[in-house]
């Protein structure tokens, strides 16, 4: 298949990776010249959208924020100058559900169809080819599309229409900041207490609590690792996608807000490059304790 390839970050190289060693014919553009060593497995270098769209079938884009997208498509030297009927566009970054519906329907006037299929697994996901991708938008399109989705993750579920992948993908990122929080909360409250986190961590992992970030994240806490994965600056713009859709809808979301708050605490303190696991370093400013300090908490009786 000719598959196009636009954005190649963090997530957008390992992806590409996976497209060449399925042996599919890749066109490739960035902001920047493409990696050496993407183009020394076969990927065919851009200078614009616009010829990537002329070379490719299918173009996958990998941008990160929803004005990066419009950009990407709409913007001097497009996607969109390079589209004939019967291509077809997907939007694999994490954006607006609400402008993804404007996006398609204009895309869509070329005679082109659009997929919306933000994904989750962050770079650990990316390299291993293990993605969860939520895709919204036309059937016919992503049966397609399926074949160049499965050599990059291995849970994909076309989830509904336009717009319904990208709703997926924000409900998604409220489950993961909540879950960091209460990881982190329940391990800096352990670590105050005078109690070992590593070994709090160990026991929490084999019961009901156990999760995949109190597994990968709540190891990088105890370990002060944190270098992104996916970083905080993302996952901000992520949760100010739920609050201005909760907006929207007149619904309620408390906690969605207060993980909003913790990573803009982050982020005032030179942190928008952190790992997302590094929220907790806003909690820890709160308590006046790091995870791992020796000394715990006296106790206070009233």
């Amino acid at each position: 298949m000719k598959v196009g390839f636009i954005g190649l970050g963090i997530m957008g190289r390992p992806m590409v990776e996976h497209l060449l060693d399925a042996g599919h014919d890749v066109h490739v553009a960035d902001h920047k010249a493409p990696p050496a060593h993407l183009v020394d497995k076969g990927a065919k270098a851009c200078r614009s959208g616009r010829e990537v769209a002329e070379c490719a079938d299918v173009i996958l884009m990998m941008v990160p924020d929803t004005p990066d997208v419009a950009a990407v498509l709409f913007g001097p030297d497009g996607v969109a100058e390079g589209l004939t009927p019967g291509k077809i566009v997907v939007d694999m970054s994490s954006i607006s559900p609400i402008e993804t519906k404007v996006f398609a329907t204009r895309i869509n006037q070329f005679g082109c169809a659009y997929l919306d299929a933000p994904v989750s697994g962050g770079e650990v996901g990316a390299k291993a080819g293990t993605l969860t991708i939520m895709v919204g938008g036309p059937e016919a399109a992503f049966e397609v599309v399926k074949p160049l989705f499965a050599t990059m993750g291995n849970n994909i579920t076309l989830v509904g229409g336009n717009g319904d992948g990208q709703t997926t993908k924000v409900a998604n990122q409220i489950i993961v900041a909540l879950t960091i929080e209460a990881v982190g909360e329940a391990l800096l409250f352990a670590s105050k207490a005078g109690a070992d986190p590593a070994k709090v961590r160990q026991a929490l992992m084999g019961g009901f609590a156990a999760s995949r970030v109190l597994e990968v994240h709540g190891t990088r806490m105890i370990e002060r690792r944190f270098e992104p994965g996916f970083r905080i600056e993302l996952h901000q713009k992520d949760l100010g996608l739920a609050m201005s859709g909760a907006r929207a809808l007149g619904v309620s979301l408390p906690n969605t807000a207060s993980c909003l708050e913790l990573f803009n605490a982050c982020v005032a303190n030179g942190g928008k490059r952190w790992d997302h696991s590094a929220m907790v370093r806003a909690l820890e400013i709160l308590a006046a304790h790091e995870i791992g300090d020796d000394q715990p908490a006296p106790l206070v009786r009233s």
